[in-house]
């Protein structure tokens, strides 16, 4: 890390109480004339960290957050995570299961006031696989696709492909947005021009502050759906004229202005924190979801290109070191799972774990053919879970005689350094600790940290190939069947190691009524009491 990019972590880490109040104070001068009904019907939000991506094809919590506000989807899905329609009226497939036909809702419109077409439909979905690990599953089994109509688009396939639908509705990792065909066009590895959507909020471009603030406003010309909304589907209303985001990446100065009612939202609350907000009448703490963190390596490099090293870290890794580091010591805030995927989810098969000394560990790390290279542990400093991982695992490491460099910074700058593949000696890294919702892990096609293609050059072709059969499957206990192989098979390879589950929770004032349970926040049903 260079001297300039500690400086600006050491400047990001101090934002305190004075900026919250600075920017607060600020906007009150900017808007003095504003009544007290128009602030109520401004929500106030605050992301724990920088939104630094603004196109929704992009693997940023932040921006996955963004984009949920500012574009709708062709489907999204209930509380058991089942495929709804979304923007679609109906669909039609053939009886040898190639040829779907989408039929769009009446009254869809863009931001721009222009209505959204299936000519819109098909680059945003090609576009979309281009970047997400179910969309290019399904992309390879697409022969073509095509508009029919204003408002009816085909997907024609090479082969059956089960979880259609369950792509289409992806409610995590990079959903599925609908922009207009002009921005869709767009290079998958550029950051689109313009932000125009199709869903119940607009950004206001002109007011975005990059670090600081974003803005959104009620989009008058969205048509919602008639259902009760669930997770990410039904009727998406917006209740706020107004909704404006801070970017505080202090916890504390965010639960503090929570308290205060400098803002009614703050996204996450590090679970060290969460008794704040628990003990005060004012607020809510709701669980969002149960989340695994896990560690993930750089393979292009030594040592991790080791898979016998992978294994012999893997075993010797205490998950309980991890989680109560995170949570404390109750059982019942957290849960052990020796498993790739999310245990307690349909289908997950848990590996039976080896338990082994310190010493014993030592022996296996030199036994796999460990030789002291140097490992470059990325640390996220402003996600705490994250950063609890990080450094839970380079001590663990230190202590196994192994060479560490813990490197700290945002998790924004995080982003950006693991797609380097780079030698360490040259800016490059070994391991880093992430996260994923349990929905994120539920299957192959969700799950792209057992697969090719994503951050630090991992492959399986085996796995690979399993999957493609699982998607190919049209018989339940054939696909069964597939994943439990690629469980196994994934677990022997070890492309991650997973560090157990806890509950994340989302804080807000109780003046807020019929915020969805969800695994990112979602602003449709929202109202002030």
């Amino acid at each position: 890390m260079t001297v300039d990019s500690r400086t600006q972590n050491r400047e990001r880490s101090t934002f305190s109480r004075r900026t919250v109040l600075g920017m607060a104070a600020a906007a009150a001068v900017a808007r003095p004339a504003i009544a007290q009904d128009s602030k109520a019907r401004t929500l106030r939000f605050v992301l724990n960290y920088n939104l630094g991506f603004l196109d929704p094809n992009t693997t940023y919590a932040p921006t996955t957050t963004h984009g949920r506000a500012v574009f709708d989807t062709l489907y999204g899905v209930d509380n058991q995570i089942k495929p709804k329609p979304q923007m679609i009226e109906g669909q039609e497939v053939s009886a040898d299961n190639k040829v779907w036909t989408f039929r769009l809702r009446e009254g869809l419109k863009f931001h721009d006031g222009e209505p959204v077409r299936g000519r819109d439909c098909v680059p945003s979905i090609a576009r979309w696989a281009k970047r997400d690990s179910f969309g290019q599953l399904l992309a390879a089994a697409i022969d073509h696709m095509e508009a029919t109509d204003d408002r009816t688009f085909k997907i024609y396939l090479k082969q059956p492909f089960g979880p259609l639908l369950d792509a289409l509705a992806r409610p995590t990792g990079i959903p599925l947005c609908i922009m207009p065909e002009r921005l869709a066009q767009t290079d998958p590895f550029k950051q689109i021009p313009e932000i125009i959507g199709s869903g119940p909020y607009r950004f206001m471009q002109k007011e975005y502050v990059p670090g600081s603030r974003a803005i959104y406003e009620r989009f008058e010309g969205y048509v919602p759906r008639s259902e009760a909304p669930e997770w990410t589907s039904g009727a998406k209303i917006a209740n706020f004229d107004r909704m404006e985001w801070l970017m505080i990446p202090d916890m504390a100065t965010a639960i503090s202005a929570l308290k205060s009612g400098e803002v009614d939202w703050v996204n996450y609350v590090q679970p060290e924190l969460a008794q704040l907000v628990v003990s005060d009448p004012k607020l809510v703490a709701a669980v969002i979801n149960r989340i695994s963190t896990l560690l993930y390596f750089n393979f292009q490099n030594p040592p991790f290109n080791n898979v016998a090293l992978r294994r012999a870290l893997r075993d010797a890794v205490n998950q309980e070191d991890f989680v109560q580091a995170v949570v404390g010591d109750d059982p019942k805030l957290y849960q052990i799972c020796h498993s790739m995927f999310g245990c307690g989810l349909p289908g997950i098969v848990e590996m039976p774990a080896t338990s082994r000394s310190l010493e014993d560990s030592k022996k296996a790390i030199v036994a796999a053919g460990y030789k002291g290279e140097k490992i470059v542990v990325l640390d996220s400093t402003d996600v705490s879970f994250l950063s609890s991982g990080a450094r839970v695992a380079a001590d663990l490491m230190k202590r196994l005689g192994m060479n560490v460099e813990l490197q700290s910074m945002d998790f924004a700058t995080l982003a950006q350094r693991r797609t380097s593949l780079a030698p360490v000696e040259k800016g490059g890294w070994s391991m880093f600790c992430t996260s994923a919702d349990l929905p994120a892990l539920q299957n192959p096609g969700v799950n792209y940290y057992i697969r090719s293609g994503w951050v630090g050059a991992y492959k399986n072709d085996e796995v690979d190939s399993l999957t493609q059969r699982w998607v190919s499957a049209t018989e339940p206990a054939g696909a069964k069947q597939t994943f439990e192989q690629i469980q196994r098979l994934s677990y022997e390879d070890t492309p991650m190691i997973p560090l157990g589950l806890f509950d994340l929770r989302t804080a807000y004032s109780k003046s807020l009524t019929g915020v969805l349970p969800c695994s990112t926040a979602v602003f449709w049903n929202v109202k002030r009491a």
